[in-house]
């Protein structure tokens, strides 16, 4: 999958103010299969900002590379606000970044009446702030047009956490 050039330029744009603000970046994405880590060290001086990603694609990865607690899987899903939030709280704690950004969420094909294909969980985490949740319903548009969509929203959310240190 290439990437798109607006989704580069939001990317360059993301690394260069993050780079002016001093600001480091973690990844935890589930669904988008590191593809916001990849879109973001394709930018040549990314490592200025961006410290480390995991890709936690099952659910045993998110215990085991993130520590979230398999009951906290188990009790909400895996496409949940509440995974999505232990996701990015975790990856800040298990890494340098003064953000983080997690991504969970159903690409398609498939999903059920409840995780329909195109949900998915977004969560924003911040060195000494809260962390913040957004659900998006992209709809069953394509696997493909589902991550990119994911990736972009995600361009955003770290965009405004970087805001936040300036």
């Amino acid at each position: 999958m290439m990437f798109t050039h607006s989704l580069i330029e939001q990317a360059e744009t993301l690394i260069d103010r993050a780079r002016t603000a001093g600001v480091m970046i973690a990844t935890a994405e589930s669904c988008t299969g590191g593809l916001v880590s990849a879109l973001l060290t394709e930018i040549p001086g990314s490592s200025d900002v961006v410290d480390r990603g995991f890709v936690t694609y099952s659910n045993a990865a998110k215990t085991e590379m993130l520590g979230v607690p398999a009951r906290v899987i188990e009790a909400n899903g895996a496409v949940s606000s509440e995974v999505a939030r232990r996701m990015a709280d975790e990856a800040l704690l298990r890494s340098n970044a003064d953000i983080a950004v997690s991504i969970t969420g159903v690409a398609g094909p498939g999903g059920s009446e409840h995780k329909p294909a195109g949900l998915v969980h977004f969560a924003l985490a911040r060195r000494d702030g809260p962390t913040r949740t957004e659900v998006h319903r992209f709809g069953d548009r394509g696997r493909d047009a589902v991550r990119l969509a994911s990736v972009a929203t995600a361009l955003d959310l770290l965009a405004d956490g970087v805001d936040f240190f300036g």
